[in-house]
């Protein structure tokens, strides 16, 4: 597994291959985000292999879609008038998490999961 280089994710591959249904302003927006959220997922290592490189890139997609959604911040909540309530969807709490859920679900198996000290 190369810990050097990046695995770059464009418009045409997140809508083409991923299958994503974002505009291409809205993917944009969100994909700095996307790229450290998985770079720091992996601990910074970057695939070796065809399959785990599309499996890495794939999980770029997806926390983009995450980040595009529910922000960087706290998920859940209303507002009404000047009363608001936030933060009280317990399955989920921060666009964060969900990112690195919908990440997790495309990085399973891989290997490229950080876990710990390499």
């Amino acid at each position: 597994m190369g810990c050097a280089g990046a695995t770059s994710v464009d418009f045409g591959f997140y809508r083409d291959t991923y299958g994503g249904g974002m505009g291409v302003e809205a993917f944009t927006e969100a994909l700095p985000a996307a790229e450290r959220h998985v770079r720091w997922l992996c601990g910074g290592c970057v695939p070796a292999c065809d399959a785990d490189e599309l499996a890495y890139r794939r999980a770029v997609c997806a926390a983009a879609e995450a980040f595009a959604e529910f922000g960087e911040g706290q998920v859940g909540g209303f507002q009404i008038g000047s009363f608001s309530v936030t933060h009280y969807d317990n399955r989920g709490t921060t666009g964060e998490e969900q990112a690195t859920y919908a990440c997790e679900k495309e990085l399973a198996g891989t290997g490229l999961l950080f876990c710990g000290v390499r």
